[in-house]
């Protein structure tokens, strides 16, 4: 089962890494936004699955095995379906721009990924948008050869600070040790068995989809700064609403139940899928491979940190006051989105790279 595992942690993180920049590279300008938050949106659906299938499950011995059995078939359809997605059009225009291929051969072959991506929609504008890519990339110098070490200077060291410092963030305002506490928070308010709390767990993924849903229908129209700005203000209030009910109002297990779904609630307004986003957008194309790279290992890097620091400071400092200290960094992430992060709404991702960077 160990080994089960890190095989499929190895999974997960080249698929969180692949996934939001193959969307950001395809999907049309208006559109992105959505289509990225879609993918969180659809991440959520999964766990409210496997919340469904747990609650059937939890009496059952051993029925664990039968919940990783049931996984199986989706993701054996899946592996078998990436093999007739198209390449990406960006990245076929780079390849040409590096000279790493026929121009007129990669050109035609993006234009064909194009229109296999878009359906009817697009219909005989594909050669003048990937002409329109080719020109915009010739204006920010994406024909040059790239090194590791441009992923610390210049442009991708501004992406870096946004994309890397969002994800960082969104891990170390406490989001892993809010949703594992959430067990022992419904516990407190009645739901003892285990059972109960795993069928409260249900209604408690039902509610993040409905958010990130919620997301995902504003997202274009609102801009990304917004919804941080909003979302994350909103987790600085639950976290010190938190750390209020385990130190003085125990005896008033609703407020910690109201400040756990306004934490989630909003952390699926902002941080959930508006980090995954922002990471997609804003790095140079020849680096945005690398550069993702480095901001998903800064966003499981701080995941597996609070996860596993959580325990003991909570032993050393209380529940109370290190909930205290997760609202005092989501205020500074705050400052950091108002001063750092900046509105890609509506532009292309060469524009991007053009005006933000």
């Amino acid at each position: 089962m160990v080994v089960g595992r890190f095989v499929f942690g190895i999974g997960i993180g080249l698929a969180m890494h692949a996934a939001p920049m193959y969307i950001a590279e395809t999907a049309p300008t208006p559109m992105r936004g959505q289509l990225i938050s879609l993918k969180e949106f659809f991440i959520v659906l999964g766990m409210v699955g496997g919340y469904g299938i747990g609650s059937l499950l939890v009496d059952l011995v051993a029925g664990w095995r039968y919940m990783y059995g049931a996984s199986t078939p989706l993701a054996v359809i899946m592996g078998i379906g990436m093999w007739w997605l198209p390449a990406s059009p960006r990245w076929l225009l780079l390849c040409a721009m590096k000279r790493k291929g026929d121009m007129q051969d990669l050109r035609e072959s993006a234009i064909s990924c194009l229109c296999r991506l878009r359906g009817q929609s697009i219909g005989d504008s594909a050669p003048t948008e990937v002409d329109e890519i080719l020109t915009e990339l010739s204006y920010v110098g994406e024909d040059k050869e790239v090194s590791l070490r441009e992923v610390f200077h210049g442009k991708c060291l501004k992406a870096l600070i946004i994309g890397a410092g969002l994800v960082l963030f969104q891990q170390i305002t406490g989001q892993p040790s809010v949703l594992y506490y959430a067990a022992s928070i419904l516990q407190s308010a009645g739901f003892s068995a285990a059972s109960d709390a795993t069928r409260v767990s249900i209604l408690l993924g039902l509610f993040k989809l409905i958010m990130t849903g919620l997301a995902v229908l504003v997202v274009e129209r609102l801009g990304r700064r917004p919804l941080l700005l909003g979302g994350v203000s909103g987790i600085v209030i639950s976290l010190f609403l938190l750390g209020s009910y385990y130190l003085f109002l125990d005896d008033v297990p609703a407020v910690a139940v109201v400040a756990l779904l306004l934490y989630v609630g909003c952390y699926q307004l902002s941080f959930g899928p508006i980090g995954w986003l922002m990471i997609s957008e804003v790095f140079p194309l020849r680096l945005r491979g690398r550069g993702l790279s480095v901001a998903v290992l800064v966003n499981f890097g701080a995941n597996a940190l609070v996860t596993f620091a959580f325990s003991p400071l909570k032993d050393l400092l209380g529940a109370g006051i290190l909930f205290y200290a997760f609202g005092v960094i989501a205020v500074l992430s705050l400052a950091f989105i108002f001063f750092i992060v900046p509105e890609t709404k509506g532009l292309t991702l060469e524009e991007i790279e053009a005006k933000c960077l």
